[in-house]
């Protein structure tokens, strides 16, 4: 079940919601995780921090999802 992870705006970037969601502590951590842990974007393997995600967008963490909702 998907968690969902209110946003202020239109967009936030993929190590920004790893930050608000609690799964990484700083910007840092967010790019160690998504160069040593499967992450996918919409079931899309992803490893950028700077990928843009919109209300709606999936990210798989592990074994959590994190669903992107309008704040």
């Amino acid at each position: 079940m998907a968690r969902d992870v209110p946003i202020r705006g239109e967009m936030i970037r993929l190590g920004e919601l790893l930050k608000l969601a609690g799964v990484a502590g700083t910007g840092g951590e967010a790019k160690a995780l998504l160069a040593s842990v499967p992450v996918a974007v919409n079931g899309e393997p992803e490893t950028r921090r700077g990928r843009q995600l919109h209300p709606g967008d999936e990210v798989a963490v592990e074994e959590e999802v994190l669903r992107v909702v309008a704040g």
